[in-house]
């Protein structure tokens, strides 16, 4: 039988979307043949149990274009997105590792530069990059350098998230403005100005989930919303969770600028990358609390409630529109922007 991830024969940029099409190469080829009952969690991160502790696991690669950027480069993204995943597994990032893959020729000034980035987001965060490799490919045969990092962590005590926990009533915050990373990339790639600064939201969000446990607030999710924007991640916990998910388009945060550019370019900022932000779904009563705790974090000061959790159409998400009607969010279909972390 043909899957949808082998209707093409040859992998195209939307294989790395984060939205539709990389969603069913992962269930429809990768799943299949690695399926086991971590991976087939679909979280950001595996939680593992080794001689009774609970770690989280997880990796990530960067191919970002342009490698610097308003706000950050390659580097602090790579060590900022992996200690992010581990985060939303409920877990304390510990320790990194660092893989770089380099073209011939690429300037040892730069690499100094995102190394020197590298290491300040590490500490900046409290983890420690503790192994890693380096290869080197002829030129032509990569573009500049590509990073990959994992990360482990221990999961806090007691601590149980993930994006099937979801439960009929939960309220949605976002922690603060979204597409403001995604934005910010296409600026630098293509050339664009703004009267206003835009610049990448990449930030570790490891104190912000310490305070979000030790609320004691009753959250079931957590996840940062990277590639596909806000609008696929919530999708991919819709169905996971098997519920329906309503949101409020006068509720998203965005700012004046990065709303601007997408009316002017077409693009819709609930599929825009973000790189500093997290979706946290809590039970109805302790939503303004954490709202309030998150609010207190550096990186939480425009956060929001944006909907909740419903149990009509399950697997779905809406829009509710600033003019009052109602619009299906799909999963995204294709690469809004390739090459955005």
């Amino acid at each position: 039988m043909e899957t949808n991830a082998m209707k093409q024969d040859k992998i195209v940029l939307d294989h790395g979307s984060g939205g539709k099409i990389s969603h069913n190469m992962m269930t429809d080829m990768i799943l299949p043949l690695f399926n086991n009952p971590t991976l087939s969690k679909l979280d950001d991160g595996a939680a593992l149990t080794i001689a009774g502790k609970r770690l989280a696991f997880s990796t990530d690669s960067y191919v970002v274009d342009p490698i610097f950027f308003p706000g950050g480069n390659i580097g602090d993204l790579a060590v900022n997105g992996t200690i992010n995943d581990i985060s939303m597994c409920g877990a304390n990032p510990l320790y990194i590792s660092v893989g770089l893959i380099l073209e011939e020729g690429f300037e040892t000034e730069k690499l100094q530069k995102i190394l020197e980035t590298m290491a300040g987001a590490a500490k900046k965060a409290g983890v420690q990059i503790v192994t890693g490799d380096t290869k080197v490919v002829p030129k032509g045969k990569a573009d500049k350098i590509f990073i990959n990092t994992s990360g482990i962590g221990l999961i806090y005590n007691g601590v149980e998230l993930s994006g099937s926990f979801a439960r009929p009533g939960d309220q949605i915050i976002v922690s603060g403005t979204i597409a403001d990373h995604g934005i910010t990339v296409l600026s630098a790639r293509e050339g664009l100005r703004f009267d206003s600064d835009i610049q990448t939201d990449s930030a570790a969000l490891n104190t912000m989930v310490k305070s979000i446990v030790e609320s004691e607030c009753d959250v079931h999710v957590l996840r940062d919303p990277t590639r596909g924007g806000v609008g696929t991640t919530l999708n991919e916990i819709a169905s996971q969770s098997n519920v329906g998910i309503r949101i409020r388009e006068a509720d998203l945060p965005l700012r004046g600028a990065v709303k601007g550019t997408c009316e002017l370019l077409g693009f819709d900022p609930l599929y825009i990358a973000n790189e500093g932000k997290l979706l946290a779904f809590v039970s109805k009563n302790d939503a303004e609390q954490l709202l309030e705790v998150i609010r207190a974090n550096e990186y939480g000061k425009d956060a929001r409630i944006i909907g909740e959790v419903v149990e009509s159409d399950p697997g779905k998400v809406f829009l509710e529109t600033a003019i009052g009607g109602s619009r299906r969010v799909d999963m995204l279909a294709g690469e809004q922007l390739p090459r955005i972390c």
